[in-house]
C-alpha cells in the first residue's frame, strides 16, 4: 500500500550521537518531521521510522498491535545504538508511551528521553467498552489534527481501528507498569490545553517514573499535536539543549536523507 504524502520515515546521517523519534497512535512521521530536521541540521543522526500500519489507510492499522509498533522502534534503537556512542530516544502521545518502555528496557543504552504530551491511558467510558466493542464495531472518528494553529495540517487517520485502539490500550498499561523502571534524564512537555490526552496522564508519568533529572514544560499555545503548533520551536530548542548537556561535542553535520 503506498505512504501518504508527507508520512515517510526519515533518517539522517550525521555524528557519534543519535536520536530516535517515535511519532503518535493513527499519527505519522510528518508530525515529528520538522523536529528531525532541526536536529539532523545540527549534526546529530536522526532516525523517524513509519510504524507499522500507519501512514496508509486505516485498514492496514486494523491487522496491527502494539507488539508491531514497540518492534518497529526497538530495531530503530538498535540500529542507532550500533552506529552511535551516545543515543536519545524522543516521542510524542503514544511514541512517549513507546520512549518510555525504550527507556524501561534499554537502561543505561538510552542516554535520556524527551515526551511530548505521552499518553499513558485510554480515557473515558470507551476505554471501558473496548474489549467488546472491537467485535462489534470496526472504527470510530478519528484523533488526528489536535493542533492551535491556523493552516497546521497532521497526517493521519480520519478513522481510528477499535481492535488498534484496544491493542494501545493494553500496551499503556503495561507502559504504566513498567514507569518505575525508567531512570533516565528527562524532559516532559505537555499542553494544559490538549484534546487528546490530558494533563493526568503526564502527572502521573512523573510520579511514577524513578529517574531524579527531570524537567516539566508547560505548552501554553499548543494543542495535542504541539511539534507542528505554535510551541513547536521551544520543543525544538529545550531537546536540543537537553542532549547538549550531555554531549556537549554533538559532531559535524551530515549529509541529509530521506525516504
Amino acid at each position: 500500500m503506498p505512504v501518504l504524502p508527507g508520512a515517510e520515515p526519515y533518517r539522517h546521517e550525521g555524528g557519534e550521537v543519535g536520536v530516535l523519534l517515535c511519532h503518535g497512535f493513527t499519527g505519522s512521521p510528518q508530525s515529528l518531521r520538522p523536529w528531525a530536521e532541526y536536529l539532523a541540521e545540527r549534526g546529530l543522526t536522526v532516525s523517524l521510522p513509519l510504524l507499522p500500519g500507519h501512514g496508509t489507510r486505516w485498514q492496514d492499522m486494523q491487522i496491527t498491535g502494539w507488539q508491531d509498533w514497540y518492534a518497529e522502534v526497538d530495531r530503530a534503537l538498535r540500529e542507532l545504538l550500533a552506529r552511535c556512542e551516545q543515543v536519545f530516544v524522543f516521542g510524542l502521545s503514544m511514541g512517549g508511551a513507546l520512549t518510555l518502555r525504550l527507556a524501561a528496557k534499554h537502561g543505561d543504552s538510552v542516554r535520556g528521553i524527551v515526551v511530548v504530551n505521552p499518553a499513558n491511558k485510554v480515557h473515558g467510558l470507551a476505554a471501558h467498552a473496548l474489549p467488546v466493542a472491537r467485535h462489534l464495531v470496526r472504527t470510530t472518528p478519528g484523533l488526528a489534527g489536535d493542533i492551535a494553529k491556523e493552516g497546521a495540517v497532521e497526517v493521519g487517520y480520519d478513522r481510528v481501528p477499535l481492535r488498534a485502539a484496544h491493542s494501545l490500550r493494553n500496551f499503556l498499561r503495561l507502559v504504566d507498569a513498567e514507569l518505575p523502571q525508567v531512570t533516565q534524564p528527562m524532559v516532559l512537555l505537555h499542553s494544559p490545553r490538549d484534546h487528546v490526552v490530558p494533563p493526568a496522564d503526564s502527572a502521573r508519568i512523573l510520579g511514577r517514573v524513578s529517574s531524579t533529572d527531570v524537567r516539566e514544560i508547560l505548552l501554553e499555545q499548543s494543542y495535542h499535536v504541539a511539534t507542528l503548533d505554535h510551541d513547536a520551536e521551544r520543543i525544538f530548542q529545550e531537546s536540543y539543549e537537553f542532549v547538549s548537556r550531555f554531549a556537549p561535542r554533538i559532531g559535524t553535520k551530515g549529509s541529509t536523507g530521506g525516504g
